[in-house]
């Protein structure tokens, strides 16, 4: 009923049909640029210019597919790596931040830890996965630790770097005001910050379908790193070629909810 009551000037609702324009512009381009790049890939491999065998075509994969659906396996899989994605990114972030929010609060601990933190941060966490899966055993807990590890780091890193770059002067002006450091944390540090976790959560994203792919390689008897390292084994590369597939599809999916989380944020804030 408010927008209703809104009288907008010509102008604007040119604008506002030039942006809306735009963006169906957009989204129709990426979805013609899909059906070219498949049905290009289908009509090579039907010509012989691509090798079937070596790269898959796109009436393969799906026959594939509605293979894996009837045996019951499609989405014990896809549900299988989405799972372990899930808790290694809301556990990496978890953890990352509040670990960031104990760096802030103590600067000397901040300081010891810096040096760690790097040489962590460049550390291939791929080198650990032996150690990890010694430690917690073949199974699903190693392939979380793995997502959760390579995840954690980048988290603490830029999350702290988001607390530290807070105007100093808006915080010397609530100290004024006889703000104690939680408060701070809590009414200053932490809003202000958001944008720089926002973009963690983004970052974590990719990283935490590495990790759990990368641990699904060492460890899973499921999932879609499984799928494509035994296809990768007997041979199956429709079955590889559709678990990346399938797995583009789930990050791309997971990535568009972390950008609504951001939209909704940004506009409380705004």
């Amino acid at each position: 009923m408010l927008n209703k009551s809104v009288n907008y000037t010509k102008e604007h609702e040119n604008y506002l049909r030039q942006v809306k324009r735009k963006k169906i512009s957009i989204i129709i381009t990426q979805i013609l640029i899909l059906i070219i790049f498949f049905s290009q890939w289908e009509i090579a491999a039907r010509l012989k210019i691509l090798d079937p065998f070596l790269v898959s075509q796109p009436s393969r994969m799906l026959k594939f597919m509605i293979k894996l659906y009837n045996q019951g396996e499609l989405f014990k899989h896809i549900y299988v790596t989405c799972y372990e994605t899930i808790i290694g990114f809301v556990f990496g972030t978890l953890l990352g931040t509040f670990i960031a929010v104990i760096l802030w609060w103590w600067d000397f601990l901040s300081r010891v830890l810096d040096p760690y933190l790097v040489v962590l941060n460049a550390l291939p966490k791929i080198a650990l996965g032996p150690i990890i899966i010694f430690w917690v055993g073949n199974g699903r807990p190693a392939i979380v630790i793995i997502a959760l590890m390579i995840s954690v780091i980048v988290t603490i890193i830029s999350v702290h770097s988001g607390f530290k770059e807070v105007d100093e002067d808006k915080i010397k002006l609530l100290k004024t005001f006889g703000a104690n450091k939680f408060q701070i944390l809590r009414y200053m540090v932490f809003p202000s910050s958001i944008p720089t976790i926002i973009s963690a959560l983004k970052i974590n994203v990719g990283l935490s379908w590495v990790g759990v792919i990368v641990g699904e390689f060492l460890v899973a008897k499921e999932g879609l790193g499984f799928l494509i390292v035994f296809g990768g084994q007997v041979a199956q590369l429709d079955m590889v070629m559709l678990s990346i597939i399938i797995l583009s599809i789930a990050a791309y999916v997971m990535y568009i909810l972390v950008a609504s989380i951001e939209k909704r944020f940004l506009g409380w804030r705004n």
